[in-house]
């Protein structure tokens, strides 16, 4: 029998070996193994720490706590974690009961739950979908342990969190994605509104630095915009928690002044050991210091503090920070609804991430239930370093002719990237899957009819698979098949029409470019007087 209990002192030690025995010195959270942390926890008001005991030999075989001051002061977000279950005690069941025992303690402590998976092992995934969180968001190469690892991040409303949510967030188009798959399976529907035209803040000229002291931090708190007005960072700390409190948990935060006048400041905070940091609170005067501050927090954290993570959790109603630190190289990796209380509503949130480590995910095992958020964000960020090849080649494309270099940008943010080698086929004859292809480099011969001779080719520059742009369920009219290696940008009908909602002037070049080309191809089998149809 296994007895779920509350941990006590005496189970310290216990508590403390189960973590040497499954991650030993690979913990990412040193800390969290040391017996002076674990006494703290066990008498922390803050915290739950559950064991699950043996109740025949008395032996502690599984812990999980549940820290419950993880938001800022009054957010009521929570964090599910250190689950452990010993080795030998594994397939009972302790990991769910557990999680059933946690939940059963903070059900009325709580409006929010949130868990941090390790997408290597699917068991706390699995876990924690059995339990109706649900994926919000994955983390890329967030944790170290012998090497840096993936987070599958969830979430769960509880009581009255979603009954208080504010509605209609305005996002940046980057979001909506991530925005609209998890909204939806929290059962919300996806109300956010795509935000194209807020620009970022711009650039200034800079300001003079200076660490916090107690002046700075008196005369900060003076400040409204971003600390109890306008907020747009919404950190698990604010200004108010106190200089002391700031100080002993080594929250850094700059100070901008111009002409001897303060103007604003930015916390942050950096786990040397784990190479990650957070970003926590933007507080200004107004909106003209935002993006140097930001700027220096991000030179702080990552060239100075060597962190190859940085995140930092923005409003969903704030669709200037969400540019701003778009154009500062942070993608979107969660969607996080009501994470945040901000007067009388809970807020969305936006968890942004800067990597400045490589993506990783080999060995990652992930549970049906992470694998199309993390399809999203994975899309995301191995985008980020092909969109300004594929973005530089759509202008030299018919198809595509006519558009800005913005349009441009805009447009290669949601294709993917494929290799093809020689032989092997780009389009099937009498197949229909939605998908064209802009050719990045290489060349393909197009065959018609079942027939081996080519009646064309298609190189850089050149589209192919066309007419799947217009309907999805078209098959396409010929075999296009690599010749030598091919580099391709792949377009599908399903994320183009989602652009073309939200940008008709995308729409409206690409389909004139379209009837164009078709009807080229038209006057040219009229004029050989060969119906041939159409290939691309």
């Amino acid at each position: 029998m296994i007895n779920i209990r509350t941990a006590l002192e005496s189970d310290v030690a216990a508590i403390h070996d189960l973590f040497m025995v499954v991650y030993g010195d690979h913990y990412a959270h040193h800390a969290f193994c040391e017996i002076d942390y674990l006494k703290r926890l066990v008498f922390d008001d803050d915290a739950v720490v559950l064991v699950a005991e043996d109740s025949e030999s008395g032996r502690v075989l599984g812990t999980g706590s549940v820290i419950l001051d993880v938001g800022a002061f009054g957010d009521l977000t929570g964090e599910f974690g250190r689950l452990v279950v010993h080795p030998d005690a594994g397939h009972r069941g302790i990991g769910k009961r557990l999680m059933a025992g946690r939940l059963e303690r903070v059900q009325e402590r709580l409006h929010l739950a949130l868990v941090e998976n390790r997408a290597v092992h699917p068991f706390s995934q699995r876990i924690s979908a059995a339990y109706e969180f649900v994926a919000v968001g994955f983390l890329p190469s967030k944790l170290r342990f012998a090497e840096r690892e993936n987070i599958a991040l969830y979430a769960r409303p509880l009581g009255s969190c979603l009954s208080l949510r504010k509605n209609h967030p305005r996002i940046i188009p980057e979001a909506y994605p991530l925005a609209d798959r998890v909204l939806h399976d929290f059962g919300i529907g996806a109300d956010v509104i795509v935000d194209e035209g807020t620009p970022a803040y711009p650039p200034s000229s800079p300001f003079d630095l200076e660490a916090m002291t107690s002046t700075g931090y008196a005369t900060l708190l003076h400040f409204e915009r971003g600390r109890v007005r306008n907020r747009e960072i919404l950190g698990p700390v604010k200004l108010h928690a106190g200089l002391f409190q700031l100080r002993v948990s080594r929250y850094q935060y700059l100070l901008a002044r111009r002409e001897g006048r303060l103007v604003g400041g930015v916390g942050f905070h950096i786990e040397p050991q784990e190479e990650s940091a957070r970003i926590l609170e933007l507080v200004t005067a107004d909106p003209e210091p935002a993006r140097f501050l930001l700027e220096e927090a991000v030179r702080a954290c990552g060239e100075e503090g060597r962190a190859k993570y940085i995140e930092a959790d923005v409003n969903a109603h704030a669709p200037a920070m969400q540019r701003t630190l778009l154009e500062l190289g942070f993608l979107p990796a969660a969607y996080i609804p009501a994470m945040s209380f901000h007067r009388v509503e809970r807020l969305d949130v936006i968890r942004m991430v800067k990597l400045l480590a490589p993506l990783t995910l080999s060995g990652d095992s992930l549970h049906e239930t992470t694998r199309p958020i993390a399809a999203i964000v994975v899309r995301a960020f191995q985008g980020r370093e092909i969109i300004p090849r594929i973005a530089a080649a759509v202008p030299c494309s018919a198809l595509f002719e006519g558009f800005t270099e913005e349009q441009a940008t805009r447009l290669a943010s949601i294709c993917s990237l494929a290799n093809f080698r020689a032989g092997e086929p780009l389009v099937r004859r009498e197949k229909a899957d939605g998908r064209a292809f802009l050719l990045l480099s290489g060349e393909a011969e197009v065959t018609v009819g079942g027939s081996r001779e080519p009646v064309g080719s298609v190189g850089q520059g050149e589209t192919a698979g066309e007419l799947s742009l217009v309907s999805e369920d078209h098959p396409h009219t010929a075999d296009i098949t690599a010749i030598g290696n091919v580099e391709a940008a792949i377009l599908d009908h399903e994320n183009l029409s989602r652009l073309v909602r939200q940008r008709p002037d995308i729409g409206v070049i690409i389909y004139r470019n379209l009837t164009r080309q078709l009807g080229a191809k038209l006057l040219r089998a009229d004029r050989n007087l060969v119906h041939r149809p159409s290939w691309r």
